[in-house]
Order: structure tokens, then sequence, then C-alpha cells
């Protein structure tokens, strides 16, 4: 993760800690106008990914005093790579980026913790979540020979299965501030690159493009370098593993 997008979120995290610290003193308070739905945009997404290719909507619905569905869905992309050059080969331009993310999670807001009930304050529960990633590159080849044009294009696929514990404020009674804190789970990671243009590549160039694409893959995905840390890009372009995942958001919605 950036380091500017690390302090925002712990700027985020300590002011939740004082907003429910203010709450947290006398008896439930149930005058205060409860809603039950909640629209949402995921922030953090797209500090992390961009504003313009990261646009991830989500609704929360409340199902009793203590429990909500959420589902969250929308565009994401891979962040646009500026350059990489190898002994062989360099970044040319890219094509297209594309890709969607759909997520459902299952909330249980702690009574015993909150003063108010959903969809605010303390919860945990089980979410599910899908990343499809399309990225199109042209690349230069240089060698004795001379050089030539090559194009790859990947599909990247993640399902992740985890458990989340967040936090959710309301302020000026209707803005909603959403945070999934801490969201451990096991991520299934498939990763399959195809390329035109390389009949005139030797072994030891194509596993050179492999580790090329999965040097872009690491650097511009964060996570990718510890999922990733014994795993290589097989001869027919496929990457597949599965690990611990992670998932930390931050939403920002409006409640009604």
């Amino acid at each position: 993760m950036k380091p500017k997008i690390f302090y925002y979120l712990i700027i985020i995290f300590f002011i939740s800690l004082v907003y429910q610290t203010s709450y947290a003193q006398g008896p439930k308070d149930s005058s205060v106008s409860t809603y039950k739905n909640v629209l949402r945009y995921n922030l953090s997404g797209a500090l992390i990914f961009g504003f313009s290719k990261y646009i991830v909507v989500g609704y929360e619905r409340v199902l009793s005093p203590n429990r909500t569905v959420s589902i969250n869905f929308g565009t994401a992309a891979l962040p646009r790579i500026i350059s990489l050059v190898t002994d062989s080969f360099q970044t040319n331009n890219e094509g297209k980026r594309k890709g969607f993310n759909v997520s459902v999670d299952y909330r249980f807001y702690l009574a015993k913790e909150n003063k108010f009930t959903a969809p605010r304050g303390l919860y945990i529960g089980p979410y599910y979540s899908y990343n499809h990633f399309e990225n199109e590159k042209q690349w230069t080849h240089t060698n004795s020979r001379g050089t030539n044009q090559i194009t790859t294009s990947s599909n990247f696929n993640i399902h992740t299965f985890g458990f989340e514990l967040g936090y959710q404020l309301m302020l000026w009674k209707r803005l909603s501030l959403d945070m999934v804190l801490v969201g451990p789970g096991l991520g299934f990671y498939r990763y399959k690159a195809a390329f035109s243009g390389t009949s005139n590549l030797s072994s030891t160039d194509k596993e050179q493009l492999l580790d090329a694409l999965q040097q872009l893959l690491v650097q511009k995905f964060p996570g990718m370098n510890y999922v990733f840390s014994d795993k290589k890009i097989d001869g027919d372009g496929v990457l597949k593993t599965n690990s611990l995942g992670y998932r930390y958001i931050v939403h920002i919605g409006f409640a009604f």
C-alpha cells in the first residue's frame, strides 16, 4: 500500500475510536432516528487503484436491530504501468485496462458494544469477494536480429472468503463512514497471460517476458509480493495459487 494511503487509514481509524468513546457512555439511546438502508462508495479502493478506474458502490440493508446484509459491485482496473525495462524487453504502449469487483457480507452488530442499533457501531461477520482484471500491453523486444513488437493480454481472477471486523459511524445523522478494519480470509488466485508476436522468441526470451509480467503484477497490486513470493508463471502463461488473503476497506455513504 502506498504510504500516504496508509496514513489516511490510520487517521480515520483514530477518529472512529474517539467517536466511539464519546458515544459509549450511558444507556442505549432509542430516540435517535434509525435507517434501514445505506448507499456507499468504496473510497479506499479508489485511492489505491485510481478514481477513474475503480468505481465500486454498495448497498447495505438492515434485517433486524443487529443484523444486516450488503452487496458491493462496480468497475475496477489495475493501476497504469509507467515503464518496465529488462535486458531484452521494454514496455511500449498500454492497451485496455478493465475489470470488476463484486462482494457480499453478512454483518452482526454487537449489541453489548454499541450504543445504537444497526447499521451503527461495531460489527463482525463473514464475507465473499471476487475481483476480475483484464490488461493488455505492448512490448518492444530487442536482440541481435533487431526489434519486434509483442502484445500480451492477461486475465487475473481472485476469489476470497473470510471473516471481518469493522465499525460504521453515522455523522450528521445520515453520512456514514464504514471501515472494515480487519478482514482475514483465504484467497484463490489465478493469472493467465496470452501472447502474440512471439514466434521469434527463444525459450530464454519467453521466460524473461513472463518474469516481466509477474513483476508488473507484484509492483502494482498490494499484497501480491507476499502471495506470489514462491510462485512463477509457467510456460503456458498461468500462475495459480491459494494463500491467506485480507480485506481493508473504507466506505463513505448515505443512510435513508
